[in-house]
């Protein structure tokens, strides 16, 4: 048993008792923040291996975790354990690298200010946590959980015992599982009450685990479980972490004297953290048990002439409510609520109706019980058989609370009542009212509707007839006033808009009425209706504004096209036929993008150079509209003049690049091919520019030419460029392109470029034409690049 506790002086009690609860919350704290960095770094570890595996981002493998734990009715930290159990194998041979975790005893003294991180436990432990979490999610009772940790604990730690406690509002401890200890053992200390000297109860007020390793010492500071005691030489007590919802303690006892080691810590404080979740739903307060209602109660539920029943809020395991239970129903109610004729009295609301879980009138009853007042739902329909045929009616629900019971009751509304709803409602939706003038007798009736469409006070009273068109703006009061004038005098329909000013702004509204005439055929009623055309009127006036701002903008696209299109046309001509250079046959083709109304900066070139070589470019410009343009007509001009002059292919691509990167009229960055075409040798020199490689067709086998080094241009100053050449045979087919004729977003540009080369494959005459052929075959959808395409062929030899 423990010492007694000696009172302090008087005068210092109070400080040392406000002391200790400072104490207490400093534990809990601290408590709370390592449990906090446990959990988190198993979630980080386990999220690791799903990114390492699946080659995912963090954000995703965080919920693929949730997903597998949903799916398998575990909680996230056990499926963290499970997937870092699966890496066991991986993992046997080789040596932890993590440090050991200090868990040496902190039951006594003060907390340090700031408590260090939990570390990681170590692999072996990791993967024997791994396993238990896949055993775990098949334990329904604390029973079945006890002995789930006895088996799991037992050949690892010499566990021969697993005792687990949970602490009741009275403050005494009631045994919720067991495993190892004998029936009749766990029948003598199922029940502990809260006097001092109890291990259990000492290692809940402080919220940390409890290690009783020295069987000589502990058994004269505490009442041991066992009979007798000796049967287990040492044992942990581990209450659960966090601190919320009722105390629960696990125990481990063993039949060996002799400390817990560090890994054993860390394994049972790992342990005891996987199977907080359940416990603590096991813990839960029970269900209310009904008992027997008083036969007041009874006599007036079978005396109520309208649909009731009585419901008693049912707690979950987070301590707010989750269901209610049906305690007394009249004969009504069951036909309005079940619909089957059996009395669901003491079963479960969301048993019966599982549907009215998300409907207003269930949170009603939630925010009534939370003591939010008296709840009255809208009026809604419900179809009810009379006279064995089935009619539509309405009912409202009302909820009142009556000591910790909710008393819910249905009313039927009457015909009349339907009808009211129904005026109500179309008002409502319509944003209308209805209004009645006497003409004899001046007298007029309006509905609230109508008062507040025309921003009139319900307290000044309707208006007459002939006095409306005053509330009208002055534009509109002759139009108005003639048109109600025609309905007096001669009766004819009236459907005129108008406009009112109020502190709401200007308000543009309808007003529709038809007269009743008597035998003579003198009008002397109106009826009609006043409508609140505000927002149709806005929304009209903004779609004229959007049509004509399209309009504007397609008008002036339309002109930059135009004026682009001339632009390029005059800078860029296209050859009408197949073209004879330097011995070889080119056929050009360009085709701009369809989607769009921009023009892009593709271009090419194919010329004749002094020496008799023939020089080819395809190239091209990001962006569209008239710097693209722009900027296409500079590098194909220069290009030209640079490689004329006597440049070498290189040295032109990093002129090029150094123009883009210095001139003010430059646009962006741009991707190109120069290729050099020598007859005599039937030598072709190329070099590219961050550009799609050329395709050569050479006896029926398509390849791609091997890409020498070079960078987009525009992209960095002082890029590296490398030649490259090709001996051309008779009858090989050289393409060069751009990259509109084998992207397609979002695909892979090498699924385009497989697919240029079976089309190639597949179309390899030589006779004028083809390359149409090979552009419908290419371009099945609509373009959103432009396409350019040099077709290049050696003529076979005869």
């Amino acid at each position: 048993m423990r010492e007694p506790v000696v009172p302090a002086e008087p005068g210092t009690a109070p400080d040392l008792v406000e002391l200790a609860r400072v104490v207490g919350r400093q534990r809990a704290e601290m408590d709370r923040l390592r449990e906090q960095a446990a959990t988190s770094a198993v979630v980080e570890r386990a999220k690791g291996v799903v990114m390492a595996l699946g080659g995912c981002s963090a954000d995703t493998a965080g919920e693929t975790l949730l997903q597998r734990a949903k799916a398998a009715r575990r909680t996230l930290l056990e499926e963290c354990w499970i997937t870092l159990g699966e890496l066991a194998p991986a993992r046997s041979g080789e040596p932890s690298a993590r440090p050991a975790e200090d868990t040496g005893d902190t039951t006594a003294g003060f907390p340090e200010a700031d408590p260090p991180a939990t570390p990681s436990p170590p692999d072996d432990v990791a993967d024997a946590l791994g396993r238990l979490a896949r055993v775990l999610v098949r334990t329904d009772t604390p029973q079945e959980l006890a002995r789930c940790l006895l088996e799991h604990l037992g050949p690892d730690l010499d566990a021969d015992s697993v005792m687990i406690y949970v602490r009741r509002t009275d403050g005494s401890l009631e045994l919720l599982g067991h495993a190892g200890t004998g029936e009749r053992l766990a029948a003598r200390w199922s029940r502990v009450p809260p006097f001092g000297g109890v291990a259990v109860l000492e290692a809940l007020d402080s919220g940390e685990p409890l290690w009783l390793e020295d069987f000589a010492g502990d058994s004269t500071r505490y009442l041991l479980i066992g009979d007798p005691p000796e049967r287990w030489r040492s044992r942990a007590w581990l209450p659960l972490p966090g601190g919320e919802g009722p105390g629960i303690c696990v125990g481990v006892l063993r039949g060996r004297s002799g400390p817990f080691t560090p890994r054993d810590r860390a394994h049972l404080r790992g342990a005891v953290r996987l199977c907080a979740d359940r416990l603590r739903a096991f813990a839960a307060p029970s269900e209310p048990v009904a008992g027997p209602l008083p036969g007041s109660v009874r006599a007036l539920f079978a005396a109520l002439p309208v649909p009731a029943v009585l419901l008693t809020p049912l707690p979950g395991p987070s301590g707010g409510t989750e269901d209610f239970r049906i305690d007394a129903m009249t004969a009504q109610a069951a036909d309005v609520l079940d619909g089957t004729g059996d009395d669901p009295a003491g079963r479960r609301l969301r048993e019966v109706r599982p549907d009215l879980v998300d409907t207003p009138m269930w949170r009603g009853c939630l925010d009534t019980l939370a003591g939010g007042g008296t709840y009255e739902s809208e009026p809604f329909a419900h179809q009810e058989v009379v006279d064995g045929v089935t009619e539509p009616a309405t009912y409202s629900v009302r909820v009142t609370r009556s000591a910790d019971a909710l008393v819910v009751t249905w009313l039927r509304h009457a015909s009349s009542d339907r009808q009211e709803q129904r005026l109500a409602d179309l008002q409502r939706l319509g944003n209308l009212g209805w209004a009645d003038w006497n003409l004899t007798t001046s007298e007029a009736s309006w509905s609230s509707q109508v008062f507040a469409i025309l921003g009139r006070d319900p307290a000044d009273g309707p208006v007459r007839l002939v006095d409306l068109p005053g509330l009208a703006v002055p534009e509109d009061r002759s139009a108005l006033s003639g048109a109600v004038d025609a309905l007096i005098r001669e009766g004819l329909p009236l459907d005129a808009p108008f406009r009112v000013r109020d502190a709401r702004g200007v308000r543009h509204l309808r007003l529709a009425a038809e007269a009743v005439a008597d035998l003579r055929g003198t009008p002397v009623e109106v009826h009609g209706f006043v409508q609140d055309l505000t927002a149709r009127r806005r929304a009209e006036l903004a779609l004229v504004e959007t049509e004509r701002a399209i309009v504007t903008q397609h008008d002036v696209l339309q002109a930059e096209r135009s004026l682009v299109a001339r632009l390029q046309n005059a800078l860029l001509p296209l050859p009408e036929r197949v073209v004879d250079l330097a011995g070889l046959r080119v056929e050009v083709a360009y085709l701009p993008a369809q989607a769009g109304i921009h023009v892009g900066g593709d271009w090419f070139s194919a010329i004749e150079l002094p020496d008799g070589d023939a020089l080819f470019v395809v190239g091209d410009v990001a962006g569209h509209g008239v710097d693209a343009v722009a900027t296409m007509a500079q590098l194909r001009f220069t290009a030209k003049g640079m490689v004329i002059t006597g440049s070498s292919l290189t040295g032109a691509l990093a002129r090029l690049n150094t123009l883009l990167l210095h001139s003010r009229d430059s646009h962006g960055t741009a991707t190109m091919v120069l290729a050099r075409y020598r007859p005599a040798q039937r030598r072709l020199v190329w070099a590219q520019a961050g550009h799609t490689p050329p395709l050569l067709l050479r006896d029926g086998e398509v390849t791609y030419l091997r890409r020498p080094s070079g960078m987009l241009l525009g992209g960095a100053a002082g890029p590296h460029f490398e030649e490259a050449e090709c001996l051309l045979e008779p009858g090989d087919r050289v393409l060069l392109y751009t990259d509109g004729l084998v992207e397609r977003p979002p695909e892979n540009i090498d699924v385009g470029l497989a697919r240029l080369a079976a089309a190639v494959a597949a179309h390899p005459d030589d006779e004028a034409g083809s390359l149409g052929v090979l552009l419908e075959t290419m371009l099945e959808d609509e373009r959103r690049d432009d396409v350019c395409v040099l077709d290049i062929r050696v003529p076979k030899e005869r």
